[in-house]
C-alpha cells in the first residue's frame, strides 16, 4: 500500500531487519538462505535487502567500514529532516539491516575516512568515490 518511494524501502528494511541477527563466521550468505535459515549478520542481511532493492529499481550500494557493512540508497530526492550520507554530491540514506526498527536514514556513526569501500554487488566492481560528506 505504499504509495513513496520511503514508504517502500522502509518496509523492505522492516522485514530485514527483523530476521534475528547471528554471526556467520563463513562467507556471506544469499539472501535466499538468510529467508530460509531465518538469521543473519550485517552481510548476510545486507545481502537479502540490497537484492530486493536491486529488483525494486534502486540505486544501492554496500558501505563497508571496519567490521561492518551497510547500505546506502538513493530516494532520488532529499528527505526533510535527515541526515544523507553524499557520495559524489548525491543523497543516500543509510539502511542499517541489523538493528530492528532502525528508519531509512538511519545515523552514520563512523568517520567519512572510515568508509574502506563502496560496491557496486551488481556490476562487483568498486564505486569511484571523489567525495563523502554527511549532512
Amino acid at each position: 500500500n505504499c504509495t513513496s518511494r520511503i514508504c517502500e524501502v522502509q518496509r523492505l528494511l522492516d522485514y530485514v531487519s527483523v530476521i534475528p541477527y547471528k554471526v556467520n563466521n563463513s562467507v556471506a550468505r544469499s539472501g535466499k538462505n538468510v529467508i530460509k535459515n531465518n538469521y543473519g549478520d550485517c552481510d548476510d542481511k545486507s545481502n537479502l535487502l540490497i537484492s530486493v532493492l536491486n529488483a525494486q529499481g534502486y540505486e544501492a550500494y554496500f558501505v563497508f567500514v571496519p567490521k561492518h557493512v551497510f547500505i546506502a540508497v538513493n530516494l532520488k530526492y532529499k528527505l526533510r529532516n535527515k541526515k544523507a550520507l553524499y557520495l559524489n554530491g548525491i543523497p543516500f540514506y543509510i539502511l542499517e539491516t541489523t538493528a530492528k526498527n532502525s528508519p531509512v536514514g538511519f545515523p552514520f556513526r563512523y568517520k567519512n575516512e572510515d568508509v574502506k569501500a563502496v560496491i557496486d554487488p551488481f556490476e562487483n566492481k568498486k564505486v569511484k568515490i571523489n567525495s563523502i560528506t554527511y549532512n
